[in-house]
């Protein structure tokens, strides 16, 4: 197999752990450069302020992205007390100071359980929601109105990790979509003495967590050494959460060319990856009534298998 064919057959997940300072097209840009693979994209953006699971995908299984872009996500938050800024977090204008001594613990965690559940949250005026085609930030920065729009979003879990007035250290495990920094000025807004976001650790993404992870220095050095597809997550692993089928060659030749296969047994669910015996991503299926009233699984998404 040549280096172009190797190329070809690498597919599945890189699971980064994301300094702070780097947008997240920064490392997938320093992805694309390390494997010199030009398909690369990640499954869900972090601020560069923030640090902590960044989900990237590489080769064919960029085509994965809706399937493991997590509906729900996991962090480290540390709220400051006793202030408020005009982005929500440190890098802004303090627009609000005061002495958060006076809230207990007690009052926090009250406070705190407040924002569990569906709630409506309106995103920061510094943010990349776009109002009438424009990013709200670039509006926000030229000094114009921002007026967003609150929007859904659901809080799973909230708790205090650390209390150290004027900083706390919670929890967050919240929908995709919700922005911490907000959460943080509306539990100050809530306990009146104003809070803001110091720093933010994504722990979780989905199914991925930091034990999951790598530092994106450590990947870096493997690339220069060239022993980085230790850290590479195949395709059909990337969705460890859907059920396996497994097909056999024939089978696996039919599916590539979009045919359906035979279900074999009585099916329970509807969605499934089709993997082949080698365990290799081969596509993702989806249970229809054949045309004599059987199940099948019908391809849905193809991915090629290597020879």
């Amino acid at each position: 197999m040549n280096s172009q064919d190797v190329k070809n057959a690498i597919s599945g997940a890189l699971v980064v752990d994301k300094p702070v300072g780097m947008t997240s097209h920064d490392v997938v840009q320093a992805i694309r450069n390390g494997t010199g693979l030009r398909r690369a994209g990640h499954t869900g953006t972090l601020d560069p302020r923030a640090s902590g699971v960044l989900v990237i995908l590489v080769g064919p299984a960029v085509r994965l992205s809706e399937y493991v872009s997590a509906s729900d996500k996991r962090y480290q938050a540390i709220i400051r007390l006793g202030g408020s800024t005009d982005t929500f977090d440190a890098e802004g204008k303090v627009t609000l100071s005061n002495d958060p001594l006076n809230v207990t613990e007690a009052q926090f965690e009250e406070a705190l359980a407040t924002f569990v559940g569906e709630i409506e949250q309106t995103p920061p005026p510094y943010s990349a929601v776009k109002v009438q085609g424009r990013k709200a930030y670039e509006m926000a920065r030229k000094g114009e109105e921002v007026d967003l729009e609150p929007r859904k979003i659901t809080v799973h879990h909230l708790e205090v990790l650390e209390w150290t007035p004027p900083e706390v250290v919670i929890d967050v495990h919240c929908s995709s979509g919700t922005y911490v920094r907000s959460l943080a000025n509306d539990l100050g807004i809530k306990l009146g003495c104003g809070a803001y976001l110091v720093g933010l650790r994504r722990t979780k993404s989905g199914r991925f967590s930091l034990r999951d992870s790598v530092p994106l220095r450590k990947l870096q050095e493997a690339f220069t050494a060239g022993n980085w597809y230790q850290y590479l997550i195949p395709a059909a692993e990337a969705l460890g959460d859907w059920p396996a089928v497994e097909l056999n060659p024939d089978e696996v030749e039919d599916v590539r060319h979009g045919h359906r296969v035979k279900v074999v047994g009585e099916p329970t669910i509807t969605k499934v990856r089709g993997v082949s015996t080698q365990g290799e991503l081969v596509a993702l299926m989806e249970l229809i009534t054949g045309e004599d009233g059987s199940p099948e699984w019908q391809p849905k998404k193809v991915f090629f298998t290597s020879d």
